[in-house]
């Protein structure tokens, strides 16, 4: 993980306020891969370890939301595997989604967090409270976001942030913990 402008203490310190992880999807939880077969079906790959890590957010609280610009039904069935309620697909204002969001759970921006890869997610990049982009993000990106992964998009990227979170709220060591004692 790469720290935008702040220091890792102010990384947790920001990430300790987040009640709402929102993702983009094709580059965030897929590696920006569209695999289309001979019979117009769209096949897109996600990684197990983020589904994992949104799963343990949702547990511990955490609101988890999809904003993605195209439509496909391979994104509604992952979100309802994982347990995702809040699902804007084929969403070309991205800002307009998440204020929707803000307001359905009575959020300031300093309590969200987005991840996004492309210049399409500045907009909502500079406006929520903590701001990720993934390794392999466009890098016109990366001057609006507190964080950088490791990982790329669809690669693990998703999990270092739901761990960051679960870490900057003290909940990391015991969810370890738990795992390490069954």
């Amino acid at each position: 993980m790469k720290m935008g402008n702040i220091s890792r203490r102010e990384l947790l310190s920001t990430a300790r306020n987040v009640k709402l992880l929102i993702l983009d999807v094709d580059g965030v939880l897929t590696d920006g891969s569209i695999v289309l077969d001979n019979n117009g079906n769209e096949l897109k790959t996600f990684h197990v370890r983020d589904g994992h890590g949104i799963r343990l957010l949702l547990k511990a609280g955490i609101h988890v939301a999809l904003i993605t610009g195209r439509f496909s039904r391979v994104v509604e069935r992952r979100a309802k595997e994982l347990g995702i309620r809040d699902v804007y697909q084929k969403c070309f204002d991205k800002a307009a989604a998440y204020r929707r969001l803000a307001g359905k759970y009575s959020l300031a921006d300093h309590e969200i967090a987005y991840v996004g890869d492309d210049i399409v997610d500045i907009p909502v990049l500079r406006r929520c409270g903590f701001s990720v982009a993934v390794a392999d993000s466009e890098i016109g990106v990366r001057p609006f976001v507190k964080m950088i992964t490791r990982k790329g998009g669809g690669r693990g990227a998703v999990r270092e942030v739901c761990n960051l979170l679960l870490q900057a709220k003290g909940l990391l060591k015991d969810i370890m913990d738990e795992y390490s004692q069954t």
